[in-house]
């Protein structure tokens, strides 16, 4: 506390040239310590204390919301604040201590209308009566994005898991792409070390989850995606496949026969133990029922249920797509059920706590953001959405101009980390995790993206993307930049390349998703 004395002297420099009445905004023992102060000559807070006839601890917590208050008369540009509370130097200590919801227990008698005042005199509760927003600009949620998703090179990790979570999970739509994802974000990238994750290991899972998308998920997360994304997943799934059947003629009770089916195909696979799609079907020959796909158009064509089943049966979370058959590119995936791969079994969660944990996890990696890109994100209703995220402690901040949300623990600003490189692959988690791109992918959309929304191989500097890359036949990786950046950044961008080329060797890799850029560069 006598550190906390020491400093404020100077911090308060200001406060005796407050307009009449600025002491009507400061709670009772905040004005009693900024009265007593010009005129002491004290040395410790006990005498501070005496000075004034109040407890240690009140003057304890006025002291740190005063100085709140200074530091945010010189630095308000961070602060954006709005109608909705009135400020004091206590309510100040709230956003200090990481909770800015706090301020709003002082939005009562608050005018419908606001005057607006200088940041500066705001910030002292001097003037109108204003919410404080904190304010996370562009150049903060780059700094974020490199640390936390572990992109620059002082941020690279040492694990596939470690890298994994640190963008939630995976994009698994691609199986090149996780391999790929991973590389970017380890310090010392190995595609043994990958694959034992994958398949030895097995600290990371394959499981359909948000958007009817395939991620490669940390086991300790499992629970969550699968009650918050993945059982809603396979009820669509499983309603389509009986409207499917319905359809093409299936006679009788479909919604009974599909349930016995996918009854007989797992006690197939719990038999067989690890096998394809083709291994199983060969078991339980109904599975090889045709539909016909998109009847009467162009593309129509008949295929068997087998796949459609096995997806009802993996996204319920009993079964998993294991090691596929061929190289780390293959998609001829061994199928295993669910109790017999994973290492332990997943702790159970509820469908609430389930969205709360997707949520949280979510805003530790992607956020501050707009709501709107978590909605999108996970694939939930805005009102599943705002249920979520009544569940945490979540505060509003201001993403230059475009309201935003946070964790309320979660404000303090980002350190700065040293200019970085890095080449992320089609269906990267960085990219994908946000629906307004506009704030690091500035105007490449056309060139990056393909029809569907899928982004292809980019090239990102310190926080954004400046181009794309692509592998050619020969091994070669070629990139083009479409913005103009110094020599510099053009070495770290040649870095990344003979990195990539490196642990890629003799692999050839060529995206899924093929977008105009990646196309252009490997022909």
């Amino acid at each position: 506390m006598l550190e906390e004395v020491g400093r404020i002297g100077a911090d308060l420099a200001d406060l005796p040239r407050a307009p009449d009445g600025w002491r009507d905004r400061l709670d009772e023992v905040s004005a009693a310590v900024v009265e007593a102060m010009p005129a002491m000559d004290w040395v410790s807070a006990s005498t501070l204390c005496e000075a004034i006839s109040f407890p240690a601890d009140q003057v304890t917590t006025a002291l740190a919301g005063l100085v709140e208050a200074a530091r945010l008369h010189r630095d308000a540009d961070r602060y954006r604040l709005a109608a909705g509370a009135r400020t004091t130097p206590t309510s100040l200590l709230a956003l200090r201590s990481g909770d800015p919801r706090e301020l709003d227990v002082f939005a009562r008698d608050t005018p419908a209308e606001t005057t607006k005042t200088s940041s500066s005199r705001r910030a002292l509760g001097w003037g109108s009566e204003v919410r404080m927003v904190v304010r996370i600009g562009v150049e903060q949620r780059r700094a974020r994005l490199a640390s936390r998703h572990r992109l620059a090179a002082s941020a690279r990790v040492d694990s596939t898991l470690e890298a994994a979570s640190s963008v939630v999970c995976l994009h698994a739509s691609d199986p090149a792409s996780v391999y790929l994802a991973a590389i970017a974000r380890l310090r010392q990238p190995d595609p043994a070390e990958i694959e034992r994750t994958l398949y030895e290991e097995r600290t990371v899972v394959r499981m359909l989850g948000m958007r009817r998308t395939l991620f490669v998920v940390p086991l300790d997360l499992m629970p969550a995606v699968q009650e918050a994304a993945a059982s809603a997943v396979g009820a669509q799934q499983r309603k389509l496949l009986v409207k499917m059947l319905e359809t093409a003629g299936h006679e009788g009770d479909v919604k009974s026969w599909l349930a016995e089916l996918e009854e007989a195909a797992f006690e197939a696979l719990r038999t067989r133990g690890p096998s394809t799609a083709a291994e199983i079907s060969a078991e339980v020959p109904l599975l090889r029922t045709p539909i016909v796909m998109a009847a009467g158009k162009p593309y129509e064509s008949t295929q068997n249920i087998t796949g459609r089943v096995l997806i009802v049966l993996a996204a319920h979370g009993r079964i998993v797509r294991g090691r596929p058959r061929g190289s780390w590119m293959s998609r001829l995936y061994q199928w295993s059920v669910a109790q017999d791969w994973l290492p332990a079994e997943p702790a159970q969660s509820s469908a609430e706590e389930g969205a709360a944990e997707l949520a949280r996890r979510w805003l530790s990696a992607f956020g501050p953001a707009p709501l709107s890109d978590l909605k999108w994100w996970t694939g939930w209703s805005l009102g599943q959405t705002k249920k979520a995220l009544s569940q945490l402690n979540v505060s509003e901040v201001d993403l230059d101009g475009t309201p935003g949300i946070a964790l309320a623990d979660d404000l303090k600003p980002a350190p700065a980390v040293r200019p970085w490189a890095a080449l992320l692959p089609g269906l990267d988690p960085t990219p994908m995790g946000w629906q307004d791109r506009g704030w690091f992918l500035g105007e490449h959309a056309a060139a990056l993206f393909d029809r569907n929304g899928n982004i292809g191989p980019t090239v990102w500097l310190d926080g954004r993307i400046v181009g794309g890359w692509a592998q050619r036949a020969s091994g070669e990786i070629v990139y083009r930049l479409l913005e103009d950046v110094d020599a510099d950044a053009t070495t770290r961008v040649q870095v990344e390349v003979e990195r990539l080329t490196t642990v890629l060797g003799d692999r050839r890799v060529t995206p899924s998703f093929r977008t105009p850029l990646e196309k252009e560069l490997s022909a």
